[in-house]
């Protein structure tokens, strides 16, 4: 028997300044926007979470009702917590709408440059290493 692979894997950062519980369901809402969580899709169980990042229950919990306060996301007695059936339509206002017309500004720009997809995948990685460096 298979294990199955958790829906979403939460990542926690306590130098951005952003309270865990918001970074939770930030990340569920760029999930939906990216299309890595769909509609049915089952987050992971509290207990998960609390595996996954060491955090204490009470934070899952709440970042979870916050995500069905927006609508993301619904619970399901005995169940566990899904994303709802149309979360795209709901995470549409945020402000990722305007990062990607910009990202995609910018490939318009990249290409124009010369660089092709794999030059561009490249360039983002360097940029990300070198952001992750002043951070640390």
């Amino acid at each position: 028997m298979s294990e199955k692979q958790p829906s979403i894997l939460f990542r926690l950062n306590p130098r951005i300044g952003i309270a865990p519980y918001r970074q939770l369901v930030d990340q569920v809402r760029q999930a939906v926007e990216l299309g890595r969580l769909r509609g049915g899709d089952q987050l992971p169980s509290v207990r998960d979470v609390v595996t996954q990042v060491t955090i204490n229950p009470n934070t899952v919990h709440r970042a979870y009702r916050e995500l069905e306060h927006l609508g993301l996301a619904e619970g399901r007695l005995g169940l566990g917590t899904f994303i709802t059936e149309n979360p795209g339509a709901l995470t549409a206002d945020t402000g990722n709408a305007e990062l990607s017309r910009q990202l995609q500004l910018w490939a318009q720009r990249a290409r124009a440059a010369g660089l092709d997809e794999d030059d561009m995948l490249e360039l983002l990685r360097r940029i990300l290493n070198r952001e992750e460096r002043v951070l640390s």
